[in-house]
């Protein structure tokens, strides 16, 4: 699958240069020493702390590596011309609070759970409510957080399209959001969407009980290109959070797996998202 982030870009380009200076056994003070550079400079490019890479900063930083394989050197440098783009979410920084369209847009796999329908598999109407609840946004930016979100959604309409793998909690199929008709349409929605080869929605039932996703939603994004490790993302009221070392990662895989385990098959899952609709129809 081609990689259509320019974020993931820059975080595998980050990734890449802290292991080089690594496998030469450098420390970022001798680093910034040699190239005369604050440093900080370093720092935030190790981080993934920096918007637009400038291909000059890793030429110099091939050069105190001593890397000299001129394709290795032509693929970092060209990494980095990539990694200048825009994706279409830049133009949406008073929508989005942080990078995760970004990081989805370059993901291959995307694993979710959540307490609520999931924001890729919302329709508009349940946007709609979801962006109107509890919140001061005028009529104009409601849209605006609707269209926005749509758009997030379309990397599932694409050639290659990442699969998509979420656990819903089955409380999210009785909370009315929008009221009955709304929430009939967004039941019927997320059918449609199942059926999709690349989606897979599981319910998780009340029968489960306790589980260990209790303290709340999350995603794992998964990357095909090569330096670009898995990811886990989750949000609070006022921040969004990004993990990426690998004990955090695996904890998040597990906790997945083990209510990927306890949730509903795929098809049984159908069924119940059915019963709720009907249930809903009686009203």
């Amino acid at each position: 699958m081609a990689d259509h982030s320019p974020t993931v870009k820059r975080r595998q380009l980050s990734m890449a240069l802290l292991e080089l200076r690594k496998q030469r056994g450098l420390t970022a003070a001798e680093v910034t020493k040699r190239l005369d550079w604050t440093p900080s400079k370093l720092t935030r490019i190790e981080r993934n702390d920096w918007k637009l890479p400038n291909p000059r900063d890793i030429r110099d930083l091939l050069d105190a590596y001593d890397v000299r394989d001129e394709a290795e050197r032509e693929a970092l440098i060209d990494l980095a011309k990539q990694a200048r783009q825009r994706g279409w979410w830049a133009d949406c920084k008073d929508v989005f609070r942080g990078r995760l369209p970004a990081f989805e847009a370059g993901a291959r796999v995307l694993r979710t759970f959540d307490h609520n329908i999931p924001g890729l598999l919302q329709g508009p109407d349940y946007m709609r409510a979801i962006f109107g609840a509890g919140s001061d946004l005028n009529e104009a930016a409601i849209e605006r957080h609707v269209e926005a979100r749509l758009a997030r959604q379309e990397i599932l309409e694409r050639d290659d399209p990442p699969q998509l793998m979420t656990v819903i909690d089955e409380a999210a199929l009785h909370r009315l959001i929008g009221g009955p008709d709304v929430m009939q349409a967004q039941l019927e929605h997320l059918i449609k969407m199942g059926e999709r080869p690349n989606v897979t929605i599981q319910v998780l039932p009340f029968t489960a009980g306790a589980h260990e996703a209790l303290a709340g939603g999350f995603v794992i994004l998964d990357f095909e290109s090569d330096g670009a490790s898995s990811l886990v993302y989750t949000e609070t009221p006022t921040d969004d959070i990004y993990r990426e070392k690998p004990p955090d990662v695996h904890r998040y895989t597990v906790i997945f797996g083990t209510v990927q385990a306890q949730a509903l098959s795929a098809e049984e899952s159908a069924q119940r998202v059915q019963s709720r609709i009907r249930d809903l129809q009686k009203r």
